[in-house]
């Protein structure tokens, strides 16, 4: 029962708006004080009689409310009739003259047009628009004649700012009319004096020039024995450095070439007492010294020939090879990494590859105990390495410039005359190159081979 009369009134309301109707936004100024008054009343209506997008406001203040809600404020104005009537409603108790005054068809005159458009515009009486209209060409009008006084206003100053200048001007003028004045004065008050100090400058300056002559005699004179003492000096400092660095040149090399030489001995000493021992233990020599019948040449029985030796020999394709060549004493075996694993199985990524024959010389070497190399050339390479050498392997990679063979001659031609030293490649040019460093070549499949029993 309560709500129907509501309705009535919205339903009249809604009929006076399609009369009704604007056919402009509402100017700026309007709507300004349409959302302060809506904001203002906002707070004296409960959650429930609030429309539904506006409920979320319900806490904030008027002026936190007119600034996050203000859009929303005027939709919901602008298309709720009930909203609007109850905004109205708290209008006419707040502002009652006014609410009468344009309720009877009669705006105060005194009253500021954009409140009157406001209120107008939420309680819609008649002849609202026309209100709305005349606020805002009011607003416009006051917006205007503000324009035009700061206008004015502007002018006056720039007058006065105009004026101050050609004082200043002026007077600045006059200043710098008697700054000139004095300054020329001055200028021939000097200029006299400039010619009084010309003449005595001529005069200086002969005296200068016969001084200069006597002091550039007397300079020659000097940065010639200058020149000839450092000359001497230059010459006896350098041949002081010369020998300086002569003697320490020769320390240098002595040092180095006796422990180069040193450690190259003492490996070539363990290498002829190990195949010593090694002979003995092959040959089975007996412990006591050679008797004088053993100096006469006979043949004994089961005493092998050299036509027996030679049936013994192996294929160079053997691996048995590769094991009596590293059974040898301090036997060293530097292989062509890359040579073999191409040989063996290029299908592989360069480190799979790497990894495939480091782990197989590793068993290698614990199997037969020799000092194992790997060279690989460092050109193939994309990044550095980040690799751990396995057990018993030595893994080189050739610096920019060099290449593995190269590298793999360098190994072998450091290596002392006498001590066994095996290259595994099947690179002709580096065979024959560690070959006339006196190391023993084997091509790369005989290694594929002996690593495939490992």
């Amino acid at each position: 029962m309560v709500e129907q009369p509501a309705g009535g009134a919205a339903s009249d309301d809604a009929a006076d708006d399609a009369v009704e109707m604007l056919d402009r936004p509402l100017p700026e100024g309007v709507r300004r004080r349409v959302v302060a008054l809506v904001s203002d009343a906002f707070g004296g209506l409960t959650v429930t009689e609030l429309p539904a997008q506006l409920r979320q406001y319900a806490r904030f203040t008027p002026t936190r409310r007119a600034k996050f809600a203000g859009n929303a404020m005027a939709a919901a104005l602008e298309g709720d009739a009930v909203f609007r009537r109850r905004i109205g409603e708290r209008l006419r108790e707040t502002q009652p003259e006014l609410s009468g005054a344009l309720e009877a068809g009669s705006p105060p005159a005194a009253a500021d047009p954009l409140d009157v458009a406001a209120a107008a515009y939420v309680l819609r009486p008649d002849g609202w628009v026309k209100l709305l209209a005349a606020a805002g060409e009011e607003a416009q009008r006051a917006d205007a004649e503000r324009a035009d006084d700061e206008s004015r206003r502007e002018l006056e100053r720039l007058r006065e700012e105009l004026a101050q200048a050609r004082a200043q001007t002026k007077s600045e003028t006059e200043r710098l009319r008697s700054d000139l004045d004095a300054a020329r004065k001055e200028a021939e008050s000097l200029q006299r004096k400039l010619r009084s100090a010309a003449n005595e400058v001529k005069r200086g300056e002969a005296a200068l020039r016969r001084g200069r002559a006597e002091s550039d005699a007397v300079r020659a004179e000097a940065a010639a024995q200058v020149s000839a003492a450092e000359s001497e000096t230059r010459r006896l400092r350098a041949r002081l450095g010369e020998a300086e660095a002569s003697v320490e040149a020769g320390r240098r090399a002595a040092r180095e070439g006796r422990s180069v030489e040193d450690m190259r001995l003492r490996l070539l000493l363990d290498t002829v007492l190990e195949a010593a021992g090694g002979l003995r233990r092959e040959l089975a020599l007996p412990p006591s010294s050679m008797r004088p019948a053993d100096t006469v040449d006979a043949v004994e029985p089961g005493r092998m020939s050299p036509k027996d030796v030679a049936a013994r020999a192996l294929s160079d394709t053997d691996p048995a090879l590769l094991d009596q060549l590293l059974a040898l004493p301090q036997a060293h075996l530097i292989v062509d990494g890359y040579n073999v694993t191409k040989t063996g199985y290029p299908q592989l990524p360069l480190e799979k590859q790497r990894l495939r024959l480091l782990g197989g010389l590793s068993m290698l070497a614990a199997q037969t105990g020799a000092e194992m190399t790997c060279v690989f050339d460092g050109a193939e390479l994309a990044a550095p390495v980040l690799l751990a050498p396995p057990r018993g392997v030595r893994v080189l990679f050739s610096r920019a410039g060099v290449t593995a063979d190269e590298l793999i001659r360098q190994l072998a031609r450091a290596e002392p005359s006498g001590r066994p030293v095996v290259v595994v490649s099947t690179d002709r040019e580096v065979a024959d190159g560690v070959a006339k460093a006196g190391a023993r070549p084997v091509a790369s499949v005989l290694l594929l081979k002996r690593l495939s029993r490992v």
